[in-house]
């Protein structure tokens, strides 16, 4: 008899490529991994990792037991959706992840009615960027992610996800209180073509939108520093070195020495939350799903 286990360290081998990311994805220690692997090899009677460099791959009985892993983890999770659904109880574990002004704008409410609501549920919850949030729904090591596109630049859902949306995110221009612009009741991005911007990292989705953004408006951006985090952002543009884009969502508090201006052309995230299509029917997925509608609603 395989054991279940064994199979889903096998399939997050697949996934992840290596016994390291295999490790991260379940949440358990490398040597664990290895040890499950090597329990599943004498279970089945073959090899199933080779060496390669200091790495492993699979060989080729453990890749086709792995798209049987693949399968099996498939039907066990829509057999454990039909029976929580049958239930009708809001139980088990949920994991949860969202980008950071998200996780902190949206979380705190969201996860303490689930809690109040559901104390039988536990929560995980965890802060990623959107394009690693929804390789982690996919693969599975995520239940739900809350994740965003620009008004103007959609982000390509994978196949297998389904969404809904929660709010709409205006985003101002933060400028230092003394810049030229400060006083105005709203600005054009146009005009900050010789100001210095504080961006994201170098390949975020928000980055690229701002580059794509300001370029399609015939400006190349002057990039001075980056910051991952809104709020070493907003820090910078106390300082005076530079002005950034900052969403209303989990901005707040707006440091001393710093002035929002609404852009014009109506600047918005679009924020919605994403699970798997076999996971429809959880009570808990819809719980949640709930519950942060909500809180973007009450956040207007």
């Amino acid at each position: 008899m395989l054991n279940l286990e064994r199979l889903r360290t096998l399939d997050a081998l697949a996934r992840h490529g290596s016994v390291s990311g295999a490790a991260e994805g379940l949440h358990i220690t490398t040597s664990a991994v290895s040890q499950q692997m090597s329990k599943l090899e004498r279970e089945v009677g073959q090899q199933l990792l080779a060496k390669n460099g200091r790495g492993v791959r699979l060989t080729d009985a453990g890749r086709l037991l792995a798209e049987h892993a693949a399968r099996i983890l498939s039907q066990v999770e829509l057999a454990q959706s039909d029976l929580e659904a049958q239930r009708g109880q809001v139980v088990g574990e949920l994991r949860l992840s969202a980008f950071p002004t998200a996780a902190r704008g949206l979380f705190p409410l969201a996860l303490s009615a689930l809690r109040r609501e559901h104390p039988a549920l536990r929560l995980r919850s965890c802060e990623l960027e959107p394009e690693h949030a929804l390789a982690g729904v996919v693969r599975g090591d995520l239940d739900l992610a809350v994740v965003l596109d620009w008004y103007n630049k959609p982000m390509a859902l994978p196949d297998g996800l389904v969404k809904a949306p929660i709010l709409d995110d205006p985003a101002d221009v933060a400028m230092p209180a003394d810049h030229r612009l400060a006083g105005r009741a709203e600005v054009d991005l146009g005009e900050f073509a010789d100001d210095e911007w504080i961006t994201w990292g170098d390949g975020e989705f928000c980055h690229e939108w701002l580059m794509f953004t300001l370029r399609s408006r015939g400006i190349e951006p002057i990039v001075g520093h980056r910051a991952a985090e809104t709020h070493t952002q907003l820090a910078l543009v106390a300082a005076g070195l530079g002005v950034c884009i900052a969403p209303a969502l989990g901005r707040r508090p707006v440091p001393d020495g710093v002035v929002t201006v609404p852009v014009g052309q109506r600047v918005r995230r679009h924020v919605y939350v994403v699970w798997r299509a076999d996971a429809d029917r959880r009570p808990s997925i819809r719980a949640a799903v709930k519950a942060l509608r909500a809180a973007g609603e009450s956040l207007g």
